[in-house]
């Protein structure tokens, strides 16, 4: 049996994300320039980091929150989510981000078109724009997402309501160190959903390919080593 209820969570949960975030873009552009300063990088990084921890503690009860389809599969494959419920998550986030995306592109079609409604642009001169190290970066970056979710929200002896401002918090450390690198998605439906809007496909594959890489191996170290020992003890 299918919780619709918690596709729905999950496809709200991805809009304010994929509407909040890059609109935190389009303001920043619009008030401190197109080049990155510390005020636009803090005001992208606290968007998101609030949007996310906001949203894990108003649908956490309902679906988990994960609001990534790179933590769903994380989920996915320690078997903390059945696959009917994991594809329905998947498909939800991604229409929840296109939706979002659509929602800017109405309200700020110019501003917005200026930064392809908030998709990520690749690995930055910073990397040398390397893929390479564009795809290290977004792996490393989701692996310790995925980490502080299974140890805050899924873990047992997890402090009883801490789990959304520890994963809001570390969304804003990714943000404030990742956007200079790689505009730090951690997120394939972040991505996704303003590619479709905007037609801007540069590097896509990466931000699938990478979160969802470093998702599983946190997954799997978390739970098989940590989580499920705790369970296993109570």
């Amino acid at each position: 049996m299918v919780n619709l209820r918690a596709w729905l969570a999950e496809a709200i949960g991805t809009y304010a994300l994929v509407f909040f975030g890059p609109l935190s873009i389009i303001l920043s552009v619009a008030y401190f320039g197109s080049v990155l300063t510390i005020p636009s990088l803090v005001v992208i990084a606290l968007a998101h980091g609030a949007a996310i921890g906001l949203m894990v503690y108003t649908f956490g009860h309902v679906s988990g929150g994960h609001i990534n389809p790179a933590v769903t599969i994380s989920m996915l494959v320690t078997r903390r989510i059945n696959i009917k419920d994991g594809i329905g998550y998947i498909v939800s986030q991604l229409i929840g981000a296109v939706v979002a995306a659509a929602t800017l592109k109405v309200i700020l079609p110019d501003l917005g078109e200026k930064v392809h409604f908030g998709t990520q642009g690749g690995p930055s001169a910073i990397l040398h724009n390397s893929v390479a190290s564009g795809f290290a970066i977004e792996a490393i970056l989701t692996f310790f997402l995925v980490t502080v979710i299974f140890m805050t929200a899924v873990h047992k002896k997890a402090p009883a309501g801490m789990y959304g401002l520890a994963i809001g918090g570390m969304i804003f450390l990714i943000h404030l160190v990742g956007v200079p690198l790689t505009g730090a998605s951690v997120n394939p439906a972040r991505t996704f959903g303003p590619a479709l809007i905007s037609g801007y496909w540069d590097y896509h594959w990466m931000y699938w390919a990478a979160p969802i890489t470093g998702a599983i191996i946190a997954g799997l170290i978390m739970n098989y080593i940590f989580v499920k020992k705790a369970e296993e003890i109570a």
